[in-house]
């Protein structure tokens, strides 16, 4: 089941809260909850209010403890391809979101668990949280979304993760860049709230351009093709007046400063 909960903000427009519940399982991935949650993303990118969306896994065990199992058990040739282009839509539907995903991970973020985390924008983890891409262990490689490791923490420690089937510790996790923060299980919450306040202090219109320019390098065929692309997120920022209204504002209160100073 897939649980929503909008929250208005002083900074204007809302912020979403999005629940996977499926905790009898550890929160796994299965094609009911996958359905569910593609429709739900479906309407959140379709959001012009939106700000920011918050992804996290029902209860304190697991963030999405990967696919389920049994499922993947029952797969041959033909639903094998169906399941797995099934999560990776899941996944990148939080990665092409119009606005900034932060994943709150609250303990096992495993296979394509891990694999959503890695498609949001930003992680922070509680410190009992545990990272790792089990599928060698039960005879299928690691796949879709995991292609964006290496982007996050390198080609040989993706290589350790995706070989090994090991799992890491939020502090390890951290240390490698596989996640921006780590916070007691108890402050987990103050600490997505702290960076989300970060992101909400940028102007709406910027922060979605600012997002689109990001996915724009990763795709870019070279440095200056990203670099050209950047000019003409620059411009389109222009077609409202949030640059002239924010950055007036900001010229505003620098002068006044100066004045009291």
């Amino acid at each position: 089941m897939i649980v929503i909960k909008r929250e208005e903000r002083p900074e204007g427009g809302h912020i979403v809260r999005l629940t996977i519940d499926n905790r009898a399982k550890l929160n796994s991935l299965n094609r009911a909850v996958m359905h569910e949650l593609l429709d739900a993303m479906a309407g959140l990118a379709g959001d012009p209010d939106l700000r920011l969306l918050i992804v996290t896994g029902a209860g304190e065990r697991a963030f999405i403890g990967g696919a389920d199992l049994g499922e993947i058990a029952s797969l041959d040739h033909a639903s094998g391809r169906e399941f797995i282009t099934l999560v990776h839509c899941c996944c990148d539907a939080f990665r092409h979101l119009p606005v900034p995903a932060i994943a709150r991970v609250n303990g096992y973020a495993l296979g394509a668990g891990l694999e959503l985390a890695a498609a949001c924008d930003l992680r922070v983890a509680g410190a009992n949280a545990m990272f790792g891409m089990p599928e060698v262990r039960i005879g299928v490689p690691s796949v879709v979304e995991a292609a964006l490791l290496p982007m996050l923490i390198g080609h040989g420690r993706t290589r350790q993760l995706l070989l090994t089937g090991e799992m890491i510790a939020a502090d390890e996790a951290l240390s490698w860049g596989l996640v921006e923060a780590v916070a007691p299980p108890e402050a987990l919450d103050a600490a997505v709230e702290r960076l989300a306040a970060q992101i909400l202090a940028g102007g709406p219109n910027a922060i979605r351009i600012q997002k689109a320019l990001i996915l724009d390098w990763e795709e870019a065929p070279s440095a200056s093709a990203a670099v050209r692309r950047g000019i003409e997120r620059f411009v389109e920022t222009f077609d409202s007046d949030e640059p002239a209204r924010m950055a007036g504002s900001r010229l505003a209160e620098m002068r006044a400063a100066k004045r009291s100073g």
